[in-house]
């Protein structure tokens, strides 16, 4: 089981960046498509969220990859 949870530590690790890059890019087209005021801030709120979160996903992979969460 902690083999397990040491290659999903590696799951999460390129899962944060590579929904970070999503978000970015996906915020990006969404405002160039339409700039208004509206879905500028609703999208700068969006990310001011979610980049966080994908973050804390790196982290949490990075400590499952050391073996943090393993039974003693």
């Amino acid at each position: 089981m902690n083999t397990i949870k040491r290659y999903l530590g590696i799951a999460w690790i390129l899962l944060g960046p590579l929904s970070a890059a999503y978000l970015v890019k996906t915020a990006i087209v969404e405002i160039s498509a339409k700039p208004e005021t509206n879905t500028i801030i609703q999208w700068l709120v969006i990310t001011g969220v979610f980049l966080p979160i994908a973050a804390g996903m790196v982290l949490f992979g990075y400590y499952a990859f050391r073996g943090e969460y393993d039974n003693n």
